[in-house]
């Protein structure tokens, strides 16, 4: 995990704080499953939506740095990722259930989720928070309340896209820092939600350095992981996503997250070929126009556990060069730089947030309008989404992020990757346009499966 502030190093989540610059960001056992069971529906029909948003809904509310900070409201996200269409069309992710998988949650969830959803018009929900292991806390690093606005990105993130999508949060009480530590915990909670059908999304905000996990330890915890979700893809239709990681084109490489790895890597779990990585682009206002490029933080590379999965095989020649027979990081992208970012309410205090960590849960949102719209999970993406950016759909699909660079220069200097015409290891594929992508998702996923791909 990434942080902010003096815990910089243990939090995927850079949050322009507006009240106390030292404090760093990143839980009751539950009854197992949630209405909607594992979230599959018989049928694509929607109920209409058409809500008039107020002038209220359509502005932020007064964050301090503001000067500093250009910031999106979700109608805005919605809009300009191509959610918005759908929504009105009723396909606002209702029946889908999101999974959510952190250390210790956040005390103030709930509450802090509801004056959110007041400001912006989005309907009240309620959150499933469960905590199945049952075993002492560790946090070595003193960093709960990093996870808290961890927890609190995510589903503040998902609610805006998905306004309509059930969210389940499931809670290690062990710390995830870096190497193993916390994951066989995670990779629990993971089988929990298999074995109580909590449904067929799940989120992932955390990441550990492959450089502190290519020991034999490292590498047999990771093969325990591939294992898990190659079955959970294949077997359950389950869809994970995962952040591709803040530090550029490299990572932290000892386990206290002191320093920075002289050389170019990448993030696990964003690596393992059964993930969707999410990487992460900057949001440029001009007039009543917004673009993308790449941020320059944006975790991505080429791994050097996983080789080159044949989805990524699809690429062009041209591109093929870069892989080396290394699995690429990151597949897609969406928003992630705290400066151009969403709102957030966290603890009583508005500011802007951002990082891979936000990027990651606007994906799920996406996955569970598909699914809502497909009517039924669709399961593993990756293959359908290297298939559409080798089709003529390709450019109306998506934002192809063509400019940006992901190099490190602080501390360590580590030449990193150029975005550019295609899939590029700062923004993948690029981000979505949802109104194509997710029509053009259903049908070519129904052709991949229905010729045995």
């Amino acid at each position: 995990m990434q942080g902010h502030g003096q815990q910089k190093p243990f939090l995927k989540l850079l949050i322009l704080i507006s009240f106390t610059l030292g404090l760093a960001f990143s839980g009751c056992t539950g009854l197992p499953g949630i209405s909607g069971g594992s979230q599959r529906t018989s049928t694509a029909t929607a109920t209409p939506r058409a809500p008039t948003p107020s002038a209220a809904a359509e502005r932020c509310p007064p964050i301090l740095f503001s000067s500093e900070v250009t910031c999106y409201t979700p109608l805005q996200l919605r809009q300009y990722y191509g959610f918005e269409p759908l929504i009105q069309r009723g396909y606002t992710g209702k029946g889908q259930t999101i999974i959510d998988i952190v250390s210790f949650g956040s005390p103030t969830l709930q509450q802090d989720l509801d004056v959110f959803s007041r400001r912006f018009q989005l309907p009240l929900t309620k959150v499933q928070v469960i905590q199945p292991i049952q075993k002492a806390e560790y946090d070595p690093h003193h960093d709960k309340s990093g996870w808290a606005g961890e927890t609190e990105l995510d589903v503040e993130i998902i609610h805006a896209l998905a306004p309509e999508a059930n969210i389940v949060v499931l809670v290690s009480p062990v710390a995830e820092t870096e190497g193993t530590v916390g994951l066989p915990e995670f990779r629990q909670l993971i089988q929990y939600a298999i074995d109580h059908h909590l449904g067929t999304i799940v989120s992932q905000s955390w990441g550990a350095s492959e450089v502190t996990l290519e020991d034999a330890a490292g590498r047999q915890e990771v093969q325990k992981w591939n294992t898990l979700l190659q079955k959970a893809t294949l077997e359950e239709h389950m869809t994970f996503f995962s952040s591709s990681g803040d530090q550029g084109a490299t990572d932290y490489a000892d386990l206290n997250m002191s320093r920075l790895s002289p050389k170019a890597t990448t993030s696990f779990a964003a690596d393992v070929p059964w993930v969707t990585s999410v990487g992460g682009t900057t949001l440029l206002r001009q007039g009543t126009q917004i673009h993308e490029i790449g941020w320059s933080q944006s975790g991505g590379g080429f791994s050097a556990l996983f080789s080159e999965p044949s989805y990524q095989k699809l690429l062009p020649s041209s591109a093929q060069a870069a892989f080396q027979g290394r699995r690429g990081v990151p597949d897609v992208a969406a928003a992630a730089d705290p400066g151009t970012n969403l709102a957030f309410y966290f603890n009583g205090v508005w500011e802007t947030v951002g990082g891979t960590s936000a990027s990651a849960p606007m994906w799920a949102a996406l996955a569970a309008i598909a699914n809502q719209m497909a009517g039924h999970p669709l399961g593993f993406l990756n293959p359908a989404l290297y298939t559409l950016a080798t089709s003529a759909n390709y450019q109306r699909d998506f934002h192809d992020i063509t400019v940006g660079d992901n190099s490190v220069h602080q501390g360590v200097n580590v030449p990193g990757y150029l975005a550019g015409t295609g899939w590029d290891a700062v923004t993948g594929l690029g981000s979505p346009n949802a109104q194509y992508l997710i029509p053009d998702l259903i049908r070519t996923q129904a052709t991949l499966a229905a010729t045995g791909q």
